[in-house]
């Protein structure tokens, strides 16, 4: 078990991390179909929700670090996922104000508990294993929400209705919470153990985790939901097909977390997650703007999403490993909470601009995301290449 997962903490949090991905995963999939074609909400309101869901949600994710350090990561990571069902029962209300609040209430309890859960990982792997340990988070977080995608395609063939296909996400939601209660860490820090790095280390560290910071806020103006890659092949063949490329980003994304977990050299971090993750992610937007333009074969689009699901898989992988590395160990939770927020803020205009962008030609939308991903990877590289662990 320590060869795979590290030791069980990490696979407890981690089989959280899954459970709740086999659940809200799904909902995120259907949600922009269930909106657009079957509410017949315009693709600009849509824009909105996903602005309002990533913009509020960087006010809970900063609150829910900030309370993690003050009172329990794991009471304060308990409480979040314990509400995130709230989602699933916006198939009821099927209508275009009660669905989209309930949708963005259960986000925002997902969002609040992030954090929290990342500082537990973190405290529950030494620094060796650190990387790792985030790997196999991601890996099991999408690999979960990869399972959430392949009975929702199943029930979808079958014609199950939209009602049913988001209630049955609650069960895995509470599963996952159980998860959580299992685990147990320890969340006292010796001040011995906060950090053996000089002062001058100390300051390029914080730098590079401000680079991080503002690399993933200015990723997140180009990081947009994958409900639009969705969207623009299912109204480019089926919602069967659109679901199908959410599942092809998991499967990759899961992957790739793993793999670069366990291989890449630390030494490396700062330009895999620049090459690997930014730059990457740009070309995965590009290729699904080409695919819309031409009218190509809808291989192209599966094949932009394929290779932005790795970029992200790098991105979840190594974006937490470094503020885990950067941060102090006595107020980690904050630090991951100030990740989350930068990714949500850049999230807020990124999407709403998505979806202005959308409204007029998709390809516009994609192009953009390619020109920021691509100045994010820029940034990431100039401020973390000095950094030492």
């Amino acid at each position: 078990m320590e060869k795979w997962f590290v030791n069980k903490n990490v696979l407890y949090l981690s089989l959280s991390a899954f459970f709740a991905d086999a659940g809200y995963q799904t909902v995120i999939a259907l949600f922009p179909v269930f909106l657009v074609l079957f509410l017949k909400a315009p693709v600009y309101y849509l824009g909105v929700i996903y602005a309002l869901q990533y913009g509020i949600g960087a006010v809970f994710a900063y609150l829910g670090g900030v309370l993690a350090d003050r009172y329990s990561k794991k009471k304060v990571a308990i409480i979040g996922n314990s509400l995130i069902p709230i989602l699933s029962f916006l198939g009821i209300a099927a209508s275009l104000l009660l669905s989209p609040l309930l949708f963005l209430i259960g986000w925002w309890a997902r969002d609040s508990r992030s954090p929290a859960r990342r500082s537990l990982v973190a405290l529950a792997s030494d620094e060796k294993h650190r990387k790792k340990a985030f790997g196999v988070l991601h890996a099991l977080d999408l690999g979960g929400g990869a399972v959430g995608i392949i009975y929702l395609i199943i029930l979808l063939y079958f014609g199950v209705g939209y009602s049913i296909l988001f209630l049955v996400t609650i069960i895995p939601l509470v599963i996952s919470t159980l998860f959580i209660v299992k685990s147990n860490v320890n969340e006292r820090v010796k001040a011995a153990l906060k950090t053996k790095l000089n002062a001058r280390k100390m300051a390029i560290n914080k730098e590079t985790m401000l680079g991080v910071l503002i690399a993933t806020s200015l990723f997140g103006f180009s990081y947009y939901s994958l409900g639009y890659p969705i969207l623009t092949i299912a109204q480019s063949s089926n919602d069967v097909f659109g679901v199908f490329s959410y599942l092809i980003f998991l499967l990759i994304s899961a992957f790739a977390g793993y793999y670069l977990g366990s291989r890449a050299g630390k030494m490396k971090i700062i330009s895999y997650l620049s090459l690997l993750g930014y730059a990457l992610a740009g070309v995965g937007s590009l290729l699904i703007g080409i695919f819309y333009i031409f009218s190509l074969n809808i291989a192209i689009a599966y094949l932009g999403v394929l290779v932005l699901g790795f970029a992200v898989g790098a991105i979840e992988t190594f974006e937490p490993t470094i503020i885990s590395v950067t941060s102090p160990k006595d107020k980690s939770a904050k630090s991951f909470g100030y990740l989350s927020s930068s990714r949500s803020i850049g999230l807020f205009t990124g999407n709403l601009l998505m979806g202005i962008l959308y409204f007029f030609n998709p390809f516009y939308s994609y192009f953009y995301a390619f020109l920021v991903s691509i100045l994010a990877a820029v940034i990431v590289y100039l401020f973390g290449k000095r950094l030492v662990f």
